[in-house]
């Protein structure tokens, strides 16, 4: 029985792994080749002050933006479909306000109709569409002068309709916004929609213009003061901000509080995330051992992704993980010390040990008997 035992306890044994993450795989896997080339692939950098400071993003700076200047410089409205004009004829009450006086601006306007034009006494239907009010002046007065000796007149847009912006997302009031005889920025347009949202993402904001997409950095525009960002929104732009959902990093190992770590909007350093996670575990964790995962970029060399080893046994060494910017989704993962390792094979060794033990004293025990 003693021989049978240690056998048993020797075939259970060898069965034992080192502990932690594993998933057992008994069938065969198809692209078994795919996986092998994945370990090659890996590049994996020591952090230093020299590789941080490459691979710093440049800093933005505030800078002005000439040719919006002279885009807001040089500024016209035209007149659209659905646009309400009001047209004034000095000395000619009859003309200004036929309906009375008793209605507002909007509803005695001059509507302009889906093909453009507006009908006016004496000189009948007038072509506005694609106009500024100055061009409208001045034909309604050459017309009106066959009627009227020298006609002043004087044309303004009572109510603004036919051009839109579209702001959505993640600001307080998301809708659409009037295009009209006051140039509207992205700036005044986010101003106009109440702000952004605590869950905005507002370095990757979108801006689509006839179909094309550009992104814009709100973070560089409000934040550093980079006026190159901003931009004169124009009929028919959509403006979003995203949530921040895919601002996450994901912070594991031997730290106090493994977790899901959300990217704030000023960014986050490597130190920061620890910290977030409530730093290292002082009695597990290996300080030479602090990696982030990266998927790589670098589809010419096949390389899946780029690991980056900080070695924090010098606490002084933070300063190098504060330099070093986290992206989204990134992988900080702290290792186990190494007598953390043997002592996690231990705990699972004592208690078969245990077992054996009680099984052959048992068993002297029969025979003795």
């Amino acid at each position: 029985m003693k021989i049978a035992a240690l056998t048993f306890c020797t075939l259970f044994l060898a069965g034992c792994v080192v502990p932690g993450q594993h998933l057992s795989i008994d069938t065969e896997i198809v692209n078994k080749q795919d996986l092998n080339e994945l370990e090659p692939n890996v590049a994996v950098y020591a952090l230093t002050p020299t590789l941080v400071q490459k691979l710093r993003s440049q800093e933005i700076k505030g800078r002005s933006n000439a040719s919006l200047d002279l885009e807001l410089a040089n500024y016209e409205y035209f007149v659209g479909p659905a646009d309400i004009l009001n047209v004034t004829i000095w000395d000619h009450p009859e003309l200004t306000i036929p309906a009375g006086s008793y209605r507002s601006t909007t509803e005695s306007g001059n509507w302009v109709h889906a093909d453009g034009r507006i009908f006016y006494p004496y000189i009948g239907f007038v072509d506005v569409a694609g106009k500024t009010v100055v061009d409208i002046r001045k034909e309604m007065a050459t017309r009106l002068s066959q009627y009227i000796e020298t006609p002043q007149v004087d044309v303004n847009v009572a109510n603004f309709r036919s051009q839109k912006a579209y702001i959505t997302g993640e600001v307080s009031k998301p809708g659409k916004q009037a295009i009209s005889n006051v140039p509207l920025t992205l700036l005044d347009a986010i101003n106009q929609a109440g702000g952004l949202a605590a869950d905005a993402d507002w370095r990757n904001v979108v801006l689509t213009r006839n179909g094309k997409e550009q992104q814009i950095s709100l973070y560089g525009l409000m934040q550093k003061g980079d006026l190159t960002q901003n931009r004169l929104l124009r009929d028919g732009d959509i403006v979003h901000v995203p949530r921040n959902d895919a601002q996450k990093v994901f912070v594991m190992g031997e730290v106090n509080e493994p977790q899901i770590v959300k990217i704030d909007r000023a960014g986050m350093s490597l130190t920061e995330a620890l910290t977030a996670a409530g730093g290292l575990n002082q009695l597990s964790s290996d300080a030479t051992g602090v990696f982030v995962i990266r998927a790589s970029k670098d589809n010419e060399n096949k390389v899946v992704a780029n690991v980056y080893q900080l070695n924090i046994e010098n606490p002084t060494a933070m300063i190098i993980g504060t330099a070093f910017d986290i992206q989204a989704y990134d992988i900080v993962y702290v290792t186990a010390a190494p007598i953390t390792r043997w002592n996690r094979v231990v705990g699972q060794l004592v208690p078969t040990i245990n077992g054996f033990n009680e099984l052959t004293e048992g068993a002297l025990r029969i025979r003795n008997w």
